[in-house]
């Protein structure tokens, strides 16, 4: 059987996507960050909360499903087994779902909301 070509969508399409499957699944506090300014790796970091670990799960499993209808095939997938937190690399974006706890503590929103540099105005 042939491999699908993965679908490329624009990236206002994929966070629209991913927002409304997190939504549609009742999970909680989403975050959206544009980090183009801060790394080549993505371009958008998108952060969610489960009520428990079979809610991660599930909002993870629903957001894999929707991508794939759209023809979106996940470049990888972490933390599944466990459910704290699930990572799911779209390529120009990045899904973290995560349990409230683990996502205190990690409080990876600190870490990638940060304001692009203004280079003009000589500030680093």
């Amino acid at each position: 059987m042939p491999k699908r070509k993965r679908k490329k969508p624009k990236d206002d399409e994929l966070v629209k996507l991913v927002v409304d499957a997190l939504d549609d699944m009742k999970a909680e506090k989403i975050v959206s960050l544009d980090v183009r300014h801060l790394t080549s790796v993505t371009d958008h970091m998108i952060i969610a909360s489960g009520r428990s670990d079979r809610h991660v799960r599930a909002i993870a499993d629903r957001l894999i499903e929707r991508c794939e209808e759209a023809g979106i095939d996940p470049l990888g997938i972490e933390g599944q087994e466990a459910g704290e937190w699930v990572l799911v690399d779209l390529a120009d974006a990045i899904v973290h779902v995560m349990l409230p706890k683990v996502r205190e503590f990690y409080n990876i929103e600190s870490l990638w909301d940060l304001p692009a540099r203004d280079e003009s105005a000589g500030i680093a």
